[in-house]
């Protein structure tokens, strides 16, 4: 008898657990989003593809996400002296571990579109950022 309540036990606290997590999704998930994503203009979105295709974050990150042998480019852009100018001397003539590239003028400037784009979204780190209990997380874009 001991057995049977054990077991009659163990299944009601899984089936609570299992109750519990398909309302928290329904909560999660049905309710509203704060934040839209963001639309690239099509020189940012060439830049973001050349970004890809050339494995940019093998080396550096984006919000801190990515390789750690470069930089961080988040804010690269708006970072006191560097700028696009920076960022283009560095892709014509590389440094120590980066490899020289040859892009095009055109290409330069989609990149730099890109990392324009995305110094737009926020700071990394983002020192005011909150976490909300649903697990939301409410951030600070440079345009507020």
């Amino acid at each position: 008898m001991q057995t049977f309540n054990n077991i009659t036990g163990n299944r009601l606290v899984i089936a609570i657990l299992v109750c519990i997590f398909i309302i928290y999704n329904i909560i999660i998930y049905k309710g509203t989003q704060p934040l839209t994503a963001e639309k690239l203009s099509d020189d940012a979105l060439a830049g973001q593809l050349l970004y890809q295709k050339n494995n940019c974050t093998a080396c550096h990150q984006l919000y801190g996400l990515g390789g750690y042998l470069g930089p961080d480019l988040t804010n690269i852009i708006s970072t006191k002296g560097k700028g696009p100018e920076y960022v283009k001397a560095f892709l014509n003539s590389g440094i120590k571990s980066m490899p020289r590239f040859h892009f095009s003028e055109k290409q330069k400037d989609a990149i730099v579109a890109y990392l324009r784009e995305v110094d737009k979204t926020g700071h990394f780190p983002d020192y005011n950022a909150r976490m909300h209990p649903t697990g939301w997380v409410e951030i600070k874009t440079k345009s507020e």
